[in-house]
């Protein structure tokens, strides 16, 4: 399950996604989000799902790992999409007891599942072709007019850099804690919710202290690199905008359009 766990990963390539400006990504995925909250109707659905589609053949990454990310929180989706069915006030199309479903229900509730579904796939496709090195200078670029009202742009980038490019590593660790206790004989998948959870006790306790020592450690590799902020820092590659940055703006603007224009024309159904 901790393996199937795709956020925070980066696959290195040369496709077109992976060429484009992380600037130019991130402003992307900014606007995908929006575009994903603003679908009214299945046919806007249907015109994201081609969009990343698309995306995704393009980048070269494996439409099934991508997919494979949605496991780990396959039970907050599901228990999202029951919430919405069963609690939802409309037309009742079926009840039992004080359970029932309206068809308001239904439709919320597909809502609200594909949302996820998108908006966690969008997000992975962006750490998988973005470096964490791009990512950090990309979002620094972008926090950069805000230095005015004194925000440490900078240290802000490396904070959610370094926070993304942990998740893999925490989670290795935790997969091999988790084995280390089984050989020992712990029941971690058996029993009761909570014979679980206290069987999660040995588990969490070790990869705190492996969390902090990596921390301690990465502190002190950066002391010894006189990391000193962003001041006066330079970069060996500078970020450029180039004809694939137009081209993926292109895209977006095309997707935008294309969900503005079904929104108006057929409506919320």
């Amino acid at each position: 399950m901790l393996k199937d766990i795709t956020l925070g990963q980066y696959f290195p390539g040369n496709s077109f996604i992976h060429r484009l400006d992380p600037r130019t990504k991130i402003l992307i995925i900014i606007a995908y989000v929006v575009l994903v909250f603003m679908v009214q109707n299945f046919i806007g659905y249907a015109a994201l799902a081609l969009f990343l589609a698309l995306c995704v053949g393009v980048s070269g990454i494996s439409p099934k790992y991508l997919i494979r990310g949605l496991k780990p929180i396959l039970v907050f989706i599901v228990f999202t999409g029951l919430f919405n069915l069963f609690l939802t006030p409309g037309e009742t199309v079926w009840s039992f007891g004080i359970l029932k479903i309206t068809r308001e229900g239904i439709r919320f509730a597909a809502f609200m599942v594909l949302r996820l579904i998108f908006l966690i796939l969008g997000t992975s496709l962006l750490t998988l072709t973005t470096s964490p090195i791009a990512l950090t200078d990309g979002l620094e670029r972008l926090l950069a007019p805000f230095k005015k009202i004194h925000l440490p742009s900078h240290e802000i980038a490396m904070m959610m850099t370094i926070a993304l490019r942990f998740i893999p590593t925490l989670l290795d660790e935790t997969d091999k804690i988790m084995k280390a206790q089984s050989a020992r004989g712990a029941s971690i998948d058996s029993g009761s919710i909570f014979a679980r959870a206290k069987a999660m006790v040995p588990i969490l306790i070790p990869l705190f202290v492996s969390a902090f020592r990596r921390a301690d450690e990465l502190a002190t590799a950066m002391e010894c690199r006189c990391y000193r902020g962003g001041e006066g820092r330079t970069r060996l590659y500078k970020l450029k905008y180039g004809a694939v940055d137009a081209l993926g703006w292109v895209y977006m603007a095309v997707l935008a359009a294309a969900i503005i224009f079904i929104n108006i024309y057929f409506g919320s159904f």
